[in-house]
């Protein structure tokens, strides 16, 4: 029995700034099937990294054989051929737009509509998750009754998340950028104890993650299955960049002529403090992969944005604090550039939704392996970091912004909400450099730990160093990617429900004194 996908039609010129680079066909689409991989025994040995059956075949998704290639370049031929009517040039581009508006304004309307319900309710729970939670509902019960109008729902929110996917880490970065605000009241001590429970927490997570999986692992003995193909964000091109360096210019001079061109200093910073962060990430994205491992993109991003900031502070003589205030000002009526790249946090979450529900079939095989081990890490992250904290000497304010250290950011904030006194921009700092750490480290670590089976390290690698130690074990390790997908939302997710509980917060502030 096959499978037909069809094609789906993106436009490349005008949304070459925010879109990835992707082929569409003109109309009307071609249809073309690719086989179900075949249904593997439950009874074979677990396929372990170190095994010469560590690799699993994709190649029903990868598409990369000969015979493929032929299959593809047929399909173009057929898609533009003399029978087929001609499709102008603008209207899959408008098409293209009108989708890619509607479905990441969908998202980002939901978000925001959420938050405001939740904070006149006085509701202390994550909105974005509860909306995720209703998203990823929809979606299984719409697959149990309709499958076609479940599939339809992905495909139409599509490219949503493949803009999500692929702006990602940019998300991230302004707790990097405004980190020098961040942590000017916190005492150097107290900075070297933050490091040591940063790094040392790390460490602790990644093992409890790694051996728990590797444990649940032995005692199910369920073989691996072939995972649902995952899409790669595409590299960015010089057009890209181009454009993104036409806007830093002009705005840089705008901003530095009339200072509230735009109504207010902060709106007026905005576009070129915004291009200077696009700009970093791009480069930073394609420098080699031993300068990435020292000058990871996030890095290189951040740097490039306090660069733009410490030289506009100089030459408009505003200072370098007042500009990185208006990078990030956390006042709606107001917004900076780090507000606009923070607004996509909640979005974020919301798109777990539809990645959990891609990989479902894998998510219900290897249940036992990822539940217990994402449970039990979540729990050990947030009981450890609280009880090390105390161990050292550091002040609780402090211990509570670094709770959630191996979360997600967009989570990690709104745990620490929901305690009085956190420091949301340390909170943010830390996890991000809690990724950084497990980026350059995470493979030699596990090697050393001895973690072969692709679950385990998937699982280890997210629970610990949540989507930046994802990001760099799937570029080395594919097989592994769907398990660090699927671990990176449920860390996210378990540690904020725990959170939620008010005993298991009161426990932690125990802890914390």
């Amino acid at each position: 029995m096959k499978r037909t996908f069809p094609p789906m039609a993106f436009p490349s010129p005008i949304l070459s700034l925010w879109l990835p680079n992707v082929t569409y066909f003109s109309s009307p689409r071609p249809h073309f099937s690719v086989p179900r991989p075949r249904k593997s025994s439950r009874n074979k040995p677990i396929c372990s990294r170190s095994s010469p059956n560590r690799k699993i075949s994709t190649a029903p998704f990868q598409m990369q054989s000969d015979d493929d290639n032929s299959l593809r370049q047929q399909v173009l031929v057929r898609s533009s051929s003399s029978d087929a009517p001609r499709t102008t040039f603008g209207l899959p581009t408008v098409v293209g737009v009108l989708h890619l508006a509607v479905s990441l304004g969908l998202v980002l309307a939901s978000d925001y509509f959420l938050k405001k319900a939740f904070a006149a309710a006085a509701i202390r729970f994550p909105s974005a998750l509860f909306g995720m939670f209703c998203v990823f509902t929809v979606l299984m019960v719409l697959d149990s009754v309709v499958p076609d109008a479940a599939m339809g729902l992905m495909g139409f929110f599509e490219p949503a998340t493949l803009f999500i996917q692929r702006w990602l880490p940019l998300f991230y970065v302004p707790s990097l950028v405004v980190l020098p605000l961040a942590v000017r009241d916190v005492p150097a001590a107290s900075g070297l104890k933050i490091c040591f429970i940063l790094v040392g927490g790390w460490l602790a997570s990644l093992s409890v993650a790694g051996y728990t999986a590797l444990t649940v692992r032995k005692i199910v003995n369920t073989e691996m299955m072939p995972a649902e193909p995952m899409a790669k964000p595409s590299p960015f091109s010089q057009t890209e960049v181009w454009a993104w360096s036409a806007i830093f210019v002009s705005s840089f001079i705008l901003a530095y002529v009339n200072p509230t061109a735009l109504g207010t200093n902060a709106r007026t910073c905005l576009p070129f403090l915004l291009a200077a962060t696009v700009l970093g990430y791009m480069v930073g994205s394609g420098l080699p992969s031993n300068v990435k491992k020292v000058f990871h993109p996030i890095i290189s991003c951040a740097f490039s944005a306090d660069l733009a900031a410490i030289a506009y502070g100089y030459i408009s003589q505003s200072g370098t604090d007042a500009v990185l205030g208006s990078y990030l000002t956390k006042v709606s009526s107001n917004p900076g550039a780090g507000d606009i790249l923070m607004g996509f946090l909640g979005s974020v979450i919301i798109s777990f939704a539809f990645s959990m529900f891609k990989q479902r079939k894998l998510v219900k095989r290897h249940a036992a392996e990822i539940f217990s081990s994402v449970i039990i890490a979540s729990a050990f992250s947030l009981y450890s970091t609280a009880i090390i904290g105390r161990v050292v000497g550091l002040e609780p304010t402090l211990t509570i912004s670094i709770l959630p250290r191996c979360i997600t950011v967009a989570l990690a904030l709104s745990i620490v909400s929901l305690f009085e006194g956190a420091n949301s921009s340390l909170t943010a700092a830390v996890v991000v450099l809690t990724g950084l750490v497990g980026a350059n480290f995470v493979q030699a670590v596990m090697d050393k730990l001895r973690l072969d089976d692709p679950i385990a390290r998937g699982i280890a690698t997210a629970s610990s160093a949540h989507g930046l130690g994802t990001a760099a074990l799937s570029a080395k390790e594919p097989e592994a990617l769907p398990f660090c997908a699927i671990a990176y939302a449920l860390t996210g997710i378990f540690g904020s429900l725990l959170c939620s509980v008010p005993a298991v917060r009161q426990s932690l502030l125990m802890i914390v004194g």
